[in-house]
C-alpha cells in the first residue's frame, strides 16, 4: 500500500464522515461547516489523483462561494443559529432510501462497466479544459450564476418584510415609507 492509497482511504473517510454529519446534524450552521470539510476532504482527493486544477476549482467555486452563499443566505432569513428539534427526522426511512439508492447505483455500474477495463483517455492540459469550460459550457455557468444570484436576492427579501412596506401612521392618515419618510 503507497502513500498515495492510505492518503485516499484517509481523505475518503473524512469525506463520506463529515457528509452523513452534514445531513444528521440538527444544528445548522454546524451543518454547513461539516459541508466545508466535506467539500475540502474531496479537494484534497483531486490533489492525490494530480487534477490540481479540479481541487483548486473545488476549493474557490464550492468551498469559497457555494458554502459562503449558503451561510449568508441561513443569516439573512433570519434562520435559527442553535440546534433546532424541527430538523430531526427519523433516521430509519432515509437509511432504508439511502441504501436502496446506494445499492440501485452500485448495481446499475457494475451492469453498465461489466467489469470491463477501459483504456485511459489522454491526459488533459489546462488549454484544452479551458477552451471546453468557457467554449461549450459557458452558458450553463453564467445560468447558475444568475440562479444563485436570485436565491440570494429573493432570500433577502422574504427575510425582511419591512423592505418596500408602507406604514400607516393611525389617525392622521398619513404614510410614510420603510425610511420614515411621508409619501
Amino acid at each position: 500500500m503507497t502513500v498515495a492509497d492510505v492518503l485516499l482511504l484517509a481523505l475518503g473517510v473524512v469525506a463520506v464522515g463529515s457528509g452523513a454529519l452534514v445531513v444528521t446534524s440538527s444544528h445548522l450552521v454546524r451543518s454547513g461547516f461539516y459541508l466545508v470539510v466535506s467539500l475540502g476532504a474531496l479537494a484534497g482527493l483531486y490533489l492525490v489523483l494530480g487534477a490540481e486544477l479540479v481541487a483548486w476549482v473545488q476549493i474557490l467555486v464550492y468551498i469559497g462561494a457555494v458554502v459562503v452563499l449558503l451561510l449568508f443566505a441561513v443569516m439573512l432569513t433570519r434562520a435559527p443559529i442553535g440546534p433546532s428539534a424541527n430538523l430531526d427526522r427519523p433516521a430509519l426511512p432515509a437509511a432504508l432510501v439511502g441504501a436502496g439508492a446506494g445499492l440501485g447505483l452500485s448495481a446499475l455500474f457494475a451492469d453498465a462497466f461489466r467489469w470491463v477495463r477501459y483504456p485511459a483517455p489522454d491526459p488533459a492540459t489546462a488549454e484544452r479544459m479551458g477552451e471546453e469550460i468557457f467554449g461549450a459550457w459557458v452558458l450553463p455557468f453564467e445560468v447558475l450564476s444568475i440562479l444563485l444570484l436570485s436565491a440570494l436576492v429573493g432570500a433577502i427579501i422574504l427575510s425582511r418584510p419591512d423592505l418596500g412596506a408602507r406604514r400607516s401612521t393611525g389617525s392622521t392618515g398619513s404614510t410614510e415609507n420603510a425610511n420614515g419618510v411621508d409619501a
